[in-house]
């Protein structure tokens, strides 16, 4: 079986990514043979297609609602279930993998389509391509054309399997607004050595940019009535800081991973600005204060907190209520915090509550009681045996984020990571405000926080009279009220996408399908369950209208006659 022709196409506009890959392969036995389909791609995407073609006939991947393609797929297959076709691989991936029998001689060309939203990172975006064919490749091709109207300020590609032969297959051409990225590896490039049939390609292809900013209220993009604000101001002054650390150090801790997390929050407090206040909770069954109120972070406090962490040992049970009761009561009880400051809460467990209340309902509703809208809450979940799912509601119904810490012999640096994402708040209780008669299907527009680095986006779709979009964005900055005004000229702005052939027409119209599923999914994560009956409702009929996998969707894939006839697309969440 040999994959003649494997081409990764990827489409950036304006932070939106389309990316194709088509996969050519022949059966040369003299019998027929079972062929795979298999690539990794990004968690953040949504499959869009899915298609096979053998000897000329195509084989569609059909989107239905989950629960009627589960319905479909049980009567076609009455003994039992299959395990679907997507699998989360990895801290940034999932796996499609499709079998497929074909006939000596015969040809098949698989087709798989999927699309996601870049998000800002620390200054950059980032397209992940994942490079596997386990074989070497008559004709191998990644290219990923970018578009950005507002001008690209840096780009490079990174690769975690690159040689100095590959290197001169891949080639970059750029000018102000838009780059090329073509890599096209020859069979004797592609080889580990020149004797042995086996490839080098294997890891990650990467692209990272950023774009140029001048517009002080962010800038707008608008295709065929729909419109796109990003907005990422900087060189803004930082907030002051009021954090507390709340640390597990239950028994299942032991070992690396209280060894990593001493090494990172090390380092973290090292990166303390002057400024900021900080503290520490360190909990089992019991729970401990470093201090008795949150200290600046002078030179001083840090070596001695330095010293406490120095420390730290694991042992015993898990009690994340009381733990974090504390937190929020430290933070109340704390005086003289700067008037204007951001206060948070990280949580580091490894865990499910153990110790004290371990009803996971009850311990969400506490918490939420207790911070009310004051504090940011964010947490950090080391490792797979956490429920996932309870962290993630409980961050996200406190105005913060939760994340998966694998346990790597990175883990130290992925927690560091994290804690640079958040390091430097500079904008708070930010409004992005247009003309109510003119604009509707709005995406989230009023956001807690922004922190440098990353970037905070809002589209919607804009009425058809109008000629100019106003802006208003209100804002806290550490200096004071802030008040940004712009004024897009409607027509003006979809000359820009006009006459692009490699732009896919109404790519903003998917963008906005994409963010507006991605938050309700995310809000009904948080929400009553009667209201999360309708988020979902909205969430799916959108997945059905954009053609987008997500955990509200199935694909069902058909194969020829004579094998197991149907099989499933389902996208996996990282809360299983």
């Amino acid at each position: 079986v040999e994959i003649y022709s494997l081409h990764v196409d990827c489409k950036v506009t304006s932070r939106f990514a389309h990316t194709t890959i088509t996969s050519k392969i022949v059966n040369r036995a003299n019998e027929s043979r079972e062929v795979t389909f298999e690539v990794e791609l990004p968690k953040t995407a949504f499959i869009t297609n899915f298609s096979m073609s053998i000897d000329g006939k195509v084989y569609p991947g059909i989107i239905k609602e989950k629960a009627a393609a589960q319905k479909e797929y049980d009567t076609a297959i009455s003994r039992g279930q299959s395990a679907g076709l997507v699998k989360i691989t990895g801290r940034k991936l999932e796996q499609f993998h499709v079998s497929v029998s074909i006939a000596a001689t015969s040809k098949v060309t698989f087709e798989l389509m999927y699309e996601e939203l870049l998000k800002r990172q620390l200054g950059k975006f980032e397209l992940l391509i994942k490079v596997r064919p386990r074989q070497l490749v008559k004709h191998f091709q990644i290219d990923v054309h970018i578009f950005e109207p507002q001008g690209i300020r840096f780009l490079e590609t990174d690769s975690t399997f690159m040689t100095n032969e590959l290197t001169e297959a891949l080639t970059k051409v750029q000018n102000e607004t838009k780059a090329h990225i073509l890599f096209k590896p020859t069979v004797d490039q592609q080889k580990i050595n020149p004797e042995l049939d086996e490839t080098l390609l294997n890891g990650d292809f990467v692209v990272r940019y950023d774009v140029k900013r001048v517009a002080t209220a962010g800038d707008i993009q608008i295709v065929n009535g729909y419109f796109v604000h990003y907005f990422a101001p900087h060189e803004m002054p930082a907030f002051p800081k009021n954090v507390i650390f709340v640390i597990d150090r239950s028994g299942s801790m032991a070992g690396r991973k209280i060894e990593q997390t001493r090494a990172a929050l090390l380092k973290i407090l090292q990166d303390l600005h002057p400024e900021d206040h900080f503290s520490f909770i360190t909990f089992n069954s019991k729970v401990v204060e470093w201090k008795s109120s949150l200290l600046q972070a002078t030179e001083d406090n840090v070596a001695s907190a330095t010293g406490f962490m120095r420390t730290l040992s694991a042992s015993g049970g898990t009690d994340i209520n009381r733990a974090l009761l504390t937190a929020v009561s430290l933070l109340d009880k704390t005086e003289k915090l700067p008037e204007r400051s951001v206060s948070m809460i990280i949580l580091l467990t490894d865990g499910q509550p153990t110790s004290g209340e371990s009803n996971v309902e009850v311990i969400q509703e506490n918490i939420q009681n207790a911070i009310n809208g004051k504090y940011a809450l964010f947490c950090l979940g080391f490792g797979f045996d956490v429920s996932y799912k309870f962290l993630e509601k409980m961050a996200l119904s406190n105005g913060g984020i939760a994340r998966r810490i694998y346990e790597n012999s990175d883990a130290a640096l992925q927690l560091q990571g994290f804690y640079q994402e958040v390091a430097t708040p500079t904008l708070m209780k930010i409004e992005m405000q247009y003309p109510e008669n003119a604009v509707e299907g709005l995406t989230k527009n009023n956001f807690k926080l922004f922190f440098e680095g990353s970037e905070l986006i809002v589209s919607g779709k804009i009425s058809n009279e109008l000629d100019l979009l106003p802006v208003e964005i209100k804002a806290q900055s550490h200096a004071g009220d802030l008040t940004l005004k712009e004024e897009a000229n409607v027509k003006e702005k979809e000359q820009v996408f006009q006459n692009r052939s490699y732009i896919f027409g109404n790519f903003i119209e998917r963008l906005w399908a994409y963010l507006t599923i991605q938050q309700l999914l995310e809000k009904s994560i948080s929400a009553q369950e009667e209201d999360q009956k309708s988020l979902e409702a909205q969430a799916l009929e959108l997945s059905l209208q954009y053609s987008f996998v997500t955990p509200l969707t199935s694909m069902v894939v058909t194969k020829p006659t004579g094998q197991q006839q149907t099989e499933l697309v389902n996208k996996p969440t990282e809360a299983g």
